[in-house]
């Protein structure tokens, strides 16, 4: 599958293929311009969240047998990471084309599908609230695990997802669930305690872990409820080292948790914030070792099929 993007950087305050002339005040105008347009792409690429993804692809490859992949079936992967799941689906036969807004993990996940020898997988990439390079009806599945969710229009986000869907297709998503007791959703309700108030007109991403919200936002995008779906599922996170090597990683190199610390931090507040998550992991911990992490995450699965 081999979908034309524009070129490079298009619309981002880059230059396209070809020569490139030094960058002038109204370039880096125009860079900084999209950066704050596009808060969401300054946060994922602000970390490295290859970081985490290392510690879930078990569950990523789970998840994906599940989804009974053909071969040569076209498969989207929205706010697909470093390919945690887009991986699995192309070692299943699919032709697959992962899209991310962090240009860090779409580096990261043409590299893995070049040393895996994955010649039906490639990475671009792009908005989940406006895949304007993807033509209709493009994909017999659209698959997104705690990627799209994280997107800031979720309306947009669904019209997207079922206009790329082939008539008869489907869209898997998995998304976090507001105020789940487990690790995830905890992570982020505890990081916003210690953040900023967000700014005026923001969505929550957990309502992506609503049934109600997920039905009205693909209502809107012209599918009738009987056509969606839901199941509670379990993602695990495996860590060879202790739960407090584990949350190193979301400290250091997730987006979300890398904020919370700055502002704890610049309240004064960073020891109290290490400490409150250090007992969430600890708590959580399934791995009989006090060495090891095993920590399990419920999750909302979402199956929609495309009339």
């Amino acid at each position: 599958m081999h979908y034309k993007s524009r070129a490079p950087g298009a619309g981002r305050g880059e230059q396209g293929a070809g020569a490139r002339r030094p960058a002038t005040p109204a370039d880096k105008k125009d860079i900084e311009r999209g950066l704050q347009m596009n808060p969401n792409k300054a946060l994922w690429e602000k970390g490295d969240f290859t970081r985490l993804a290392a510690t879930m692809r078990e569950s990523g490859d789970q998840f994906v047998e599940s989804l009974g992949i053909k071969p040569g079936m076209k498969v989207l992967d929205l706010g697909c990471g470093d390919g945690t799941t887009a991986l699995p689906e192309a070692r299943r036969g699919a032709d697959v084309l992962g899209v991310d807004i962090a240009s860090n993990l779409v580096a990261a996940g043409n590299r893995r599908a070049q040393e895996a020898g994955l010649k039906h997988l490639r990475f671009q990439e792009g908005d989940a609230c406006a895949l304007t390079d993807l033509p209709d009806h493009a994909f017999d599945l659209v698959v997104s695990v705690f990627g799209a969710m994280f997107a800031p229009k979720p309306t947009e986000v669904a019209s997207e997802m079922v206009r790329v869907t082939k008539p008869g297709g489907r869209i898997v998503m998995g998304n976090w669930i507001p105020n789940d007791p487990t690790l995830v959703a905890q992570v982020l309700k505890i990081s916003a305690s210690y953040s900023p108030p967000p700014p005026e007109g923001f969505i929550s991403p957990m309502l992506w872990g609503s049934e109600a919200a997920v039905t009205e936002r693909f209502g809107a995008a012209g599918v009738p409820p009987e056509n969606i779906s839901f199941a509670r599922e379990t993602y695990v996170f495996r860590h060879p080292q202790a739960p407090s090597t584990f949350l190193a990683i979301f400290r250091d190199y997730y987006g979300p948790t890398m904020n919370a610390f700055a502002a704890a931090e610049a309240n004064g507040r960073r020891d109290d914030l290490q400490r409150e998550l250090e007992a969430l992991f600890q708590a959580q911990n399934q791995s009989g070792a006090a060495d090891a992490t095993s920590i399990p995450a419920t999750f909302l699965r979402v199956t929609v099929k495309r009339p």
